[in-house]
């Protein structure tokens, strides 16, 4: 993936003021982006939808809570 692919990233609402946080992005097919805010140019995790929905469910489940 390039930077000059038009994606669309988002943010959580409940990121922080400083923008420190990750920003996810809709890929070609089902596939989801994620990369640090910080470092818009730097290196971009993908993950397929199966990946990515059981990860955002584990969150909304509480299995990453501390």
């Amino acid at each position: 993936m390039e930077s000059g692919d038009a994606l669309i990233w988002k943010k959580s609402s409940h990121s922080s003021l400083n923008g420190n946080c990750v920003e996810v992005a809709r890929l070609s097919g089902r596939e989801v982006g994620v990369r640090d805010s910080k470092d818009r140019e730097g290196p971009v995790l993908v993950f397929g939808h199966a990946g990515w929905a059981a990860f955002v469910g584990g969150v909304k489940g509480g299995k990453f809570d501390f």
